[in-house]
Parts: structure tokens; sequence; C-alpha cells
């Protein structure tokens, strides 16, 4: 009697497909391990193999070369990199130059700061030799006397120019409020419209008072604040002036008496010369400067 089952033909078909479909899902799943109804580990290996890359073992890297090769994504790599023979000395040169001009000068201030305050305390201890022009420090030391002089008028005129310009103010209100009341009292609108007549005419001289107290106070700090600021602001770099030549002068006088080495003894000549002419092209300026201040002040 024959068998109604399925054909071997068939039964192997079925199970051909079955293990194409478990298969395609594993590798679509990520799993590349063996499923446990795969029977043929070569049938298997053959479906699974479309799927896989295979890189050459000659193309890989050697091994501690993967750093030189491939640079990491937060290393910043220059597309080119300046050559030190092209470059070399103007990056010295900008890197040198600079530190050497600040210190060079930060020790020739040192050099001088130290002799000025050097001259300073023997001129006040009353040791050091000192320059003195008493014809120039007498016109200076009268300037000063008359700048403060001059302050304090400045300061006086100022305060009136303040009080009478109120005093202006209250007499235009006076006058309108008299000729207000004028209108409203007929039985003495002769006497107010007196008063504000006279209030009217104080206040119109008073604002031509107010003027010229203006022009004068402006012209008083102008010669105060300015003309004869400047003119101070000389006679101060003039004293600078003074007090280095000396300085330098003492210096160069006490290598002279000590017989120091001639290089050391040219370079404090060379100093004591440019500073010499320093502090004679000051006091030029300042007897310039106090001539033309006679002048303002007598226009003034």
């Amino acid at each position: 009697m024959a068998s109604t089952g399925p054909s071997p033909t068939d039964s192997d078909y079925e199970r051909d497909m079955l293990r194409v479909t478990e298969s395609s899902d594993l590798v679509h799943n990520g799993s590349l391990s063996q499923s446990p109804n795969t029977r043929n580990p070569e049938e298997h290996e053959s479906l699974v193999a479309p799927h896989r890359t295979v890189v050459p073992s000659a193309s890989l890297p050697a091994h501690g070369q993967w750093n030189t090769t491939m640079p990491s994504a937060t290393t910043n790599v220059p597309l080119t990199s300046p050559s030190p023979s092209q470059n070399g000395d103007d990056v010295k040169s900008q890197v040198t130059r600079p530190s050497h001009s600040k210190i060079d000068s930060l020790k020739q201030w040192g050099i001088s700061t130290y002799k000025c305050t050097r001259q300073i305390l023997s001129e006040k201890l009353g040791k050091g030799c000192k320059t003195v022009d008493s014809e120039l420090q007498s016109q200076i030391e009268q300037l000063r006397d008359t700048q403060k002089k001059y302050a304090n008028i400045l300061q006086l005129a100022q305060s009136l120019t303040t009080h009478f310009y109120h005093v202006v103010q209250t007499q235009h209100a006076l006058a309108e409020c008299f000729s207000d009341l004028a209108h409203k009292s007929p039985e003495l609108q002769e006497e107010f419209l007196y008063n504000s007549e006279t209030q009217r005419n104080l206040g119109k001289n008073g604002d031509t008072l107010l003027g010229a107290l203006n022009f004068f106070v402006s012209c008083l700090s102008t010669l105060c604040n300015k003309t004869v600021g400047d003119t101070l602001l000389t006679v101060k770099l003039y004293e600078n002036a003074r007090l280095e030549f000396d300085a330098y002068r003492n210096d160069m006088e006490d290598m002279i008496r000590e017989d120091a080495a001639s290089s050391k003894l040219e370079e404090a000549k060379r100093n004591f010369s440019s500073h010499k002419e320093k502090y004679e092209k000051l006091r030029s300026d300042v007897i310039v400067k106090m001539k033309f201040l006679e002048e303002n002040k007598v226009c003034v």
C-alpha cells in the first residue's frame, strides 16, 4: 500500500528553505554564532559569506604605526609646517629683541633712580653739590606765589558770580510780582509800577555786570589753570633735569677722583654731556615761557 506522506524531494527542499531563512535572520540580527537548528557548518558558512568583508593582511599597518599614520580626531594637524631655516631667525629676533630692550630700559631706569635718590639725600643732608641759578629760582618762587594768589582770587570771583546770579534772578522775579500787583490793586498801582520798573532796571544792570564777571572768571581760570599750569609743568621738568644733571656730574667727579677705568669714565662723561644738554634746553624753555606769561598776565 502506497504512503501518502511528503516525498523525500519535497522534505529536503523544505529543510533547505528553513535553514536559509534562519541564517538570514541571524545575519540581520548581528549574530554570527551558529544556530542550533543548523546541522551543516559548511552550508551555513556559504550562506553567511556574502555579508562579510575580507581585508588583506598586507594592507594592515604594522604594530606601533597607528599613531603616526592615523591621527586622532582631536589633534590639530597643520597643513604645512614652517621651515626652521625660513623663519627661525625672524622668530628669534621677535622674541629676544623686545626682551633685551625692556631689560636694558629697566636697568637704565634703576641706575638713574638710584643716582637721583642719592643726590636728593645728599642735598637734604647738606653734603652734595647743587647747581643753583639764583635769579631764575627767585622768579620761579615768585611765580608759584602768584599762582596761589590768583587761585584765591578765582575762587572768590566764582563765589561772587554764583551769588550775584541768584540776586539778579530774584530782582527779575520781584519786577514781575510788582507788575502783577499793579494790575490787581488800582489804589497802589503807581507805587507798584515804580517798584517794578526799579527792579527791572536793576536786573538789566545786573545782567551786564554778571556777563563781565563771567568773562573775568573765564580769563582768570585760563590764566591760572592753563597758562601758569603749563609754565609750572615746564618748571617741574627743569627741576628734574637739574637733579639728574647734578647726579651724573657728581658721579663723574667721583670717578675722576677715584681714577676709575677709562671705559667707565668715558660712559660717565657721555651721560653727563647728554643730561647737561637736556638741562640747558629746559632752562631756556622756562625763561621763554615765563616771559610770555608776564605778557599774557598784563593782557588779562
